[in-house]
């Protein structure tokens, strides 16, 4: 991958690309298509993982395609970053789990 190129992403999480600028505005317009994961962890904190379309290593390290947020109050806060479906999905979980166990969230192997 190289970086400023575009990528978007099946219904079953599989990553299809580079696709021209036009195809990914199309595909990014869908929140719903580009959301892996999203879960209310408690009132005002919410988990949020969703499909990046642009890879955010910028060529240093493997592509970085996925993004966990948590949201306290609507405010984003923490923030980890994937290269597979599979792997922002484990995250997305791994930060839940630690939020309502009331720990604090630590991924492993998220950048």
């Amino acid at each position: 991958m190289t970086p400023g190129e575009y990528f978007v992403m099946d219904a079953d999480g599989a990553v299809r690309g580079p696709v021209d600028l036009i195809t990914w505005g199309r595909f990014f317009e869908d929140i719903d298509a580009r959301r892996v994961a999203r879960t209310e962890v408690a009132e005002g904190v919410e988990v949020s993982t969703v499909f990046l379309g642009i890879d955010h290593s910028w060529g240093s390290g493997p592509p970085l395609l996925f993004e966990t947020m948590v949201f306290r109050a609507g405010d984003g806060g923490d923030c980890w970053r994937y290269t597979t479906h599979a792997q922002a999905l484990a995250g997305h979980d791994q930060v839940v789990a630690a939020l309502r166990e009331g720990r604090a969230p630590d991924p492993g192997g998220a950048s």
